[in-house]
């Protein structure tokens, strides 16, 4: 079993595994070879945190070269996927550079050939690898790049590119209508003719997103909603357009709410199977088969259901009894089958019934208080009104997830309304804010509120 300082070679297929490596003391300044992928996968943790619970790559990466006596790295899992192998023959590569074992790199092919199986591919990932980590050994290493292609939270395309330059936001602000389809024109016109230059590109990926979510008019009322704001920030606003700005960011992410619509919607999209099929590296000659593991509570049923309906579902026990216990222990569906696809398409189907379901009734009324308390706040304090349109970070995600950030915002909103009086609020409803996202259950939030 391996001990703390005592390992000679540590190889890891990605980069966070080098980082646990040095966290637990296997990485030895003395001793230890370390070889690492530089491509990430985001842990379970970065997966579930409430706001950007991303590791930085580039501390693991330096940590990783600060705490090993030879550092190898690069993205091996790159080159394997553009060698049709596997990480691990790539990783094999490297390890034959590093120097580290007492054979000669024709030993390290031999052992290859003898295994027999995907021979050719192997010996490519090998050769590229090996070259890689020559460099990286070398008197002038080449520092490798942290590339984080695997594991990628999902993106729906709506959303826009991730990161714009700098030349292709100002050709947004300059002509929002070009980067728009012609259901959306007059929108994009309306963008550029009412708001301000810093809000421009939200506002596009905005109308862009809430059109995807349910159609050109909802988009529209997506403006609509903002328009209260933009008078109050011309009118007592500091000229940055910051109130406005994060408004129309989480006003955007709150009309297009994760409710058992969008889920099926998303989750049937070809882009998504496409994804899937490239990440899993399937073949034509391959079956992809993807399972979906849900577990729907009453509360996702009735806030699909049409008001009066919805309401009398979540008052009637012997209903909500009966579906608890069918979803108890979730369900597993299958949406590459024809079955699970058409149960999901149905669902994703039932858009034009949205507006009359509880939730959005319910979502459309939380939306229209919360932007009534920012534009009573941006006259007498600026800074909380800004904390204030932050504060909408709170809500996001589905199910549990979802009713957990609804507590939590509300008792910050709770705290806005008893401290508005404050010097100090801003500060402390950023402290709040930030300690609600710390963890799901509030935890951290109730301890500072204690």
């Amino acid at each position: 079993m391996a001990a703390p300082g005592e390992v000679d070679i540590v190889v890891a297929s990605e980069l966070m595994e080098s980082g646990r490596a040095v966290q637990r003391g296997f990485i030895s300044k003395e001793i230890t070879t370390l070889i690492t992928s530089t491509h990430r996968v985001y842990s379970m943790t970065e997966k579930i945190a409430l706001g950007d619970g991303r590791v930085d790559s580039d501390v693991l990466l330096e940590s990783s070269r600060n705490a090993a006596k030879v550092f190898i790295s690069g993205d091996f899992a790159k080159v394997a996927e553009s060698t049709k192998s596997l990480i691990s023959a790539a990783l094999y590569g490297a390890l034959a550079a590093s120097g580290a074992l007492p054979f000669e790199k024709a030993d390290f092919i031999a052992s290859i050939e003898r295994a027999g199986v995907g021979v050719a591919n192997s010996i490519k990932a090998f050769e590229s690898s090996f070259e890689i980590a020559m460099q990286c050994i070398s008197p002038t290493p080449k520092i490798a790049s942290v590339d984080i292609s695997i594991g990628l939270k999902p993106r729906d395309v709506s959303t826009g590119p991730v990161k714009l330059s700098p030349q292709e936001e100002l050709a947004i602000i300059n002509n929002p209508k070009s980067v728009v389809g012609f259901k959306l024109q007059d929108l994009a016109g309306r963008i550029k003719a009412e708001f301000p230059e810093p809000v421009i590109v939200m506002l596009v990926n905005g109308i862009k997103r809430c059109a995807d979510y349910q159609d050109v008019a909802y988009a529209g009322q997506y403006l609509n909603r903002l328009l209260s704001v933009r008078d109050a920030e011309a009118q007592h606003g500091d000229g940055t357009s910051r109130v406005l700005l994060e408004a129309a960011r989480y006003t955007a992410l709150w009309m297009t709410y994760e409710d058992t619509i969008r889920v099926a919607d998303l989750k049937i999209r070809r882009t998504r199977f496409n994804r899937v099929g490239e990440e899993a590296q399937v073949q034509n000659d391959q079956i992809m088969q993807i399972r979906e593991f849900l577990h729907p509570r009453s509360e996702e049923f009735a806030d699909t259901l049409p008001t009066a309906l919805g309401r009398w579902l979540l008052r009637t026990k012997a209903v909500t009894g009966i579906i608890e216990r069918l979803a108890k222990n979730g369900i597993v569906l299958q949406t590459t089958s024809i079955r699970g696809y058409i149960m999901l398409y149905f669902i994703a189907r039932l858009k034009p019934i949205r507006r009359r379901s509880l939730r959005f009734n319910l979502e459309q009324e939380r939306m229209d208080q919360w932007i009534v308390l920012i534009n009573r706040e941006i006259a007498s304090n600026y800074e909380l009104a800004y904390e204030i349109a932050e504060c909408a970070n709170l809500i996001k995600g589905y199910g549990d997830t979802h009713a957990n950030g609804w507590r939590n915002f509300i008792l910050v909103m709770e705290q806005v309304v008893s401290l508005r009086n404050e010097s100090d609020v801003a500060a402390r409803i950023s402290e709040l804010r930030k300690a609600a996202l710390a963890d799901e259950d509030g935890t951290k939030l109730r301890a500072i509120l204690a």
